[in-house]
């Protein structure tokens, strides 16, 4: 049995099954990534649930593994060379995840192309500095307490730069089922989460016109219908 004691945050979130991939994470956008991505690929993976409400997050036993106290980190006992390995940050999980699932033999959703690889790359990054961090802030002030200030010209700043991300995503679409055409990929996996929660959780979808954005909506409408993106948006539970 692999031993996973050398992690101090299996103190707190001890491991069933050592043998299998450990997940920490929340269902946020960022969270369900790594979900959405283990049940895409079937790598066997056990979810722990790193809770908000309880400041789990910033918990010793968490930040042992993340020193930036934010989901979603895994721990996959059978890393390079054979040996367990501790990883944070959603976008690298994903690259991580794909290149092993690619040594395997299983889908690993990036393109096999040298060059479309670093494509879907550069989108995943698309997402990660630009998507992730502007859809954020508009919910920030216009669901949480950035909804109460007075002055509304921070939140229409961030509206308007997420038309502007809005925009790229409906010009690439056009003529596209996916992000990098027929293919879906970590791109989409990265991309589509954020602007669900933009338009549901976040109640924005008003006030950045989404119905403007028909190929962004047709894609979205895709995503969620795939049976591994169902399952990944409620884990962990």
């Amino acid at each position: 049995m692999t031993d996973l004691s050398a992690f101090p945050i299996t103190r707190k979130w001890p491991a069933r099954h050592p043998d299998r991939i450990q997940l920490y994470s929340w269902p946020t956008p960022n969270g369900v990534k790594a979900s959405i991505m283990l049940e895409e690929t079937g790598l066997p993976y056990e979810a722990h649930a790193v809770s908000f409400q309880a400041n789990d997050q910033l918990s010793p036993e968490f930040l042992s593994l993340n020193p930036n106290n934010k989901i979603p980190a895994i721990i996959d006992p059978d890393g390079p060379g054979g040996r367990p390995l501790g990883l944070f940050e959603s976008g690298a999980i994903l690259i991580y995840l794909s290149d092993k699932c690619a040594r395997s033999g299983r889908e690993a959703f990036v393109p096999r192309d040298e060059a479309a690889r670093y494509e879907t790359i550069q989108w995943l990054m698309f997402q990660m500095g630009g998507i992730g961090p502007m859809f954020g802030q508009v919910g920030f002030f216009n669901k949480f307490a950035g909804k109460d200030f007075e002055d509304k010209r921070p939140r229409d700043r961030y509206v308007a730069e997420s038309r502007r991300l809005l925009s790229v995503l409906e010009q690439r679409l056009a003529g596209r089922r996916w992000i990098m055409g027929d293919d879906y990929t970590i791109a989409d996996i990265a991309i589509f989460p954020w602007v669900r929660n933009l338009v549901g959780f976040y109640e924005a979808g008003e006030l950045v016109g989404f119905g403007d954005f028909t190929q962004v909506a047709r894609a979205l409408d895709a995503f969620v219908a795939r049976p591994a993106v169902a399952r990944g948006l409620t884990i962990p539970g």
